[in-house]
């Protein structure tokens, strides 16, 4: 085989070898030696084979899982809470130079920082106020991977599983609260129509008329069942009638 050809395609498979496409959303550090040279930008690159390398690295927003964690609680409740972390990393050059695995450091801290938080408080509080724990380990995460070029966006409380006896007690409280409620409604609803009586027993003794007309009414309401029968225990006439002022009275 001709030198020259053998030598060209030596060289053609040694160029080939080089080529790397780094996409958009990724950086890539460059190392000759295993010594950092710099970091690549998204597009067409070139390094030399075996004397080069390159660690790619996504800069967009990760998500990672908190596995279910034994908390106990400020009030000795026991319980199960897992969560989410979403981070981004804003240096990639000390995001891998300076820790190892950043995304399992990243979750070691959160685990910690979910059971130190929750162990804090109570409860109630862990159950109203989500929002809030997740902002409280938001913050303790951040304080120590801001060093490392990574910044949290935020942690999410998914879910919290309680003891099987703990949701019982929960379930007879919050039926005792509904019937405590509800006793309430009935008791100022009642309050209400016996001001509203006797409202009514007050205009109906100042208006005779009043009275024949409530009369009157009930009559309507009786008569509304055909079988029934009517009984007048005294004539209409002893009612009292409304007095009419004469025009000449002074």
């Amino acid at each position: 085989m001709n030198p020259l050809l053998l030598l060209a395609i030596i060289l053609g498979l040694i160029l080939l070898a080089g080529i790397r496409i780094i996409f958009e959303y990724k950086r890539a550090l460059k190392f000759r030696f295993g010594k950092y040279i710099k970091t690549l930008n998204p597009g067409f690159r070139w390094i030399i084979p075996i004397v080069e390398t390159i660690q790619v690295v996504d800069i967009r927003v990760i998500t990672i899982n908190v596995v279910s964690q034994e908390v106990m609680t400020e009030d000795n409740v026991p319980c199960s809470i897992d969560g989410v972390v979403f981070f981004k990393i804003n240096d990639p050059e000390r995001a891998v130079l300076e820790v190892e695995e950043y995304a399992f450091a990243i979750t070691q801290l959160s685990q910690a920082a979910l059971r130190d938080v929750c162990g804090k408080v109570e409860l109630d509080t862990i159950l109203s106020k989500r929002e809030e724990m997740g902002k409280n380990i938001k913050y303790i995460v951040e304080k120590e991977t801001q060093e490392w070029g990574i910044e949290i966006i935020d942690v999410k409380i998914k879910d919290i599983q309680l003891p099987e006896n703990m949701k019982r007690m929960m379930a007879n409280q919050a039926e005792a609260e509904r019937s405590r409620r509800a006793r309430i409604i009935l008791a100022t609803a009642e309050e209400q129509a016996a001001g509203m009586l006797l409202e009514a027993g007050k205009m109906i003794d100042k208006s005779p008329s009043a009275i024949k007309l409530r009369l009157y009414q009930t009559l309507s309401n009786i008569a509304a069942e055909k079988n029934s029968t009517i009984l007048f225990p005294f004539p209409e006439e002893v009612l009292p009638r409304p007095k009419v002022k004469s025009k000449n009275s002074k």
